[in-house]
């Protein structure tokens, strides 16, 4: 959309108070900026690092993939996961805080003796799950805010400060331009007034 203002100096001042805004945050955006891009490949990192630990962790399971045939579906459940904000790089972002379990009583005697083992490992497997989606949540949300960010550095940097100084400087020419036109007229009445005055006294 482009600036719209009108030629005179209430709206020079204005402009020149809405140019002062954005370059006094421009800096604190770029610093923002940056600050995002190092947090997004910290996270992207810690992700990596995640991802690497479930696939060992899952390829350890598959080796006694005939013991976990066996493995009852009913005893096992995740009934609820605590998540929490913190803010990373100045943005509310998701952090695993808890996980609540449900584990069906069964006979030790019943069921195969591993099945303790089991269970920890299950417990093990769905955090890591839960860890994973949590931090691809937070790596979202991060590049989401650094895409807004971005944007705005643009937007203050390349457009809008630009028509701002742009806009200030035909404002001051034209106030210029209507000075100098006002001092002709000025001289020009002088000087017909001065001629008059001549012709009087010369009569």
């Amino acid at each position: 959309m482009a600036l719209t203002y009108q030629f005179n100096k209430i709206a020079m001042q204005q402009l020149r108070a809405q140019l002062k805004a954005r370059q006094t945050a421009l800096p604190v955006l770029k610093s923002k900026e940056a600050a995002l891009r190092v947090t997004i490949q910290k996270q992207k990192e810690v992700l990596k690092e995640l991802n690497e630990r479930l696939a060992r962790m899952l390829a350890a399971m598959k080796q006694n993939v005939a013991l976990w045939a066996e493995f009852p579906l009913d005893i096992f459940e995740l009934k609820k996961v605590e998540v929490e904000v913190k803010k990373v790089a100045g943005i509310k972002t998701p952090q695993l805080k808890a996980l609540e379990y449900s584990v069906a009583e069964f006979s030790r005697f019943a069921n195969p003796n591993w099945l303790t083992f089991g269970i920890e490992q299950l417990k093990q497997l769905t955090e890591m799950l839960t860890e994973v989606e949590v931090a691809e949540k937070r790596i979202t949300i991060l590049e989401y805010a650094l895409k807004k960010t971005t944007q705005k550095v643009n937007l203050y940097e390349k457009v809008q400060i630009p028509e701002y100084n742009d806009a200030i400087l035909k404002i001051k020419r034209y106030l210029e331009d209507v000075d100098n036109l006002e001092k002709a007229a000025q001289k020009i009445t002088k000087t017909k007034q001065a001629a008059a005055a001549a012709e009087e006294g010369a009569a």
